[in-house]
């Protein structure tokens, strides 16, 4: 059994020139998660990521990801609503002259509100502060239906699409279990 998937990637080669969306009315707050723990950041990974087809980090060793997050050029931020984490950012500096969104998304319950568009305006202009040739990020067809548009509307343009064939028994077992209503992952 093998499952197939479109992944879209797309960059920006300039910070955007139309002004940052207004702060949504909410009591919310980005933080740098400095280091974070390899529990909390499996939480965020897994909880924003659990409907998307997000695995790699969750088969990933944990000596592997600890090594990932103590990396100073690895930033996770998190985006806080009434003191709840709501959703988080990766930027991956460790590319000479680029930064790669490598993650972003909102924990399923805080969809929907406004926020997306908010916090993703605010992981472009935090990548731009650091004055790269260029921003990338991909998404890929198992992403949210509005991932690929979002990315798009926000400035970044397509620049490859590939289609590739998973056959990795434990990606495809966690799909089965997705696709028959299970929330575990990996």
């Amino acid at each position: 059994m093998t499952h197939t998937s479109t992944i879209t990637y797309l960059e920006m080669l300039s910070a955007p020139a139309k002004p940052s969306p207004p702060i949504p009315m909410q009591k919310i707050a980005v933080l740098r998660a400095h280091r974070p723990t390899l529990s909390f950041y499996r939480y965020l990974y897994g909880e924003v990521g659990r409907d998307w087809f997000w695995y790699e980090r969750n088969i990933m060793a944990d000596t592997k990801l600890s090594a990932l997050l103590a990396d100073d050029l690895v930033e996770i931020y998190v985006l806080y609503v009434g003191g709840v984490p709501a959703g988080y950012c990766e930027l991956d500096r460790r590319h000479k002259n680029d930064i790669e969104l490598a993650y972003f998304g909102l924990i399923p319950e805080f969809i929907g509100r406004g926020l997306g568009t908010y916090f993703l305006r605010w992981s472009i202009d935090m990548a731009w502060s650091y004055r790269p040739k260029k921003l990338w990020v991909h998404t890929c067809s198992e992403d949210h239906v509005n991932a690929l548009p979002t990315y798009q509307k926000s400035g970044f343009e397509v620049y490859k699409q590939e289609t590739i064939e998973l056959n990795d028994p434990s990606i495809l077992q966690w799909m089965d279990k997705k696709s028959k209503g299970s929330n575990e992952c990996g």
